[in-house]
């Protein structure tokens, strides 16, 4: 999958992984530092809250709410950390460390998805 933030033009990640149940229960614990990002989708809008338990390496996080819009980031969210998102969202994305920099993304910009 395809994540672009249209308004400033960029491509997030070009081979994005929608996580099923039980890859949000595992995540990216005892993984080699990974290069593609991974959307987890919650049921409904709510604070979310991370961890980093066993996970080696940084990343960034992207919160959107249901309008795809982001209401959070978490830059360099560092291992064996923890997190929530200052506000209600339905997705977590987790990317490479420098995604959310690379690609300009801030809060209040609209996130597209693409198969």
């Amino acid at each position: 999958m395809r994540i672009s933030n249209p308004a400033k033009n960029t491509v997030i990640d070009e081979n994005a992984r929608l996580c099923g149940c039980f890859s949000k229960i595992v995540g990216l614990m005892f993984s080699k530092k990974k290069k593609r990002a991974l959307v987890f989708e919650f049921g409904r809008e709510r604070i979310i809250a991370l961890h980093m338990l066993f996970v080696f390496y940084p990343i960034d996080v992207l919160f959107l709410d249901k309008n795809m819009a982001v209401v959070d980031i978490k830059k360099r969210f560092m291992p064996f950390t923890f997190c929530k998102s200052g506000r209600k969202a339905k997705y977590a994305i987790e990317l490479p460390c420098g995604a959310a920099k690379k690609s300009k993304t801030a809060i209040g910009d609209i996130v597209e998805f693409k198969d």
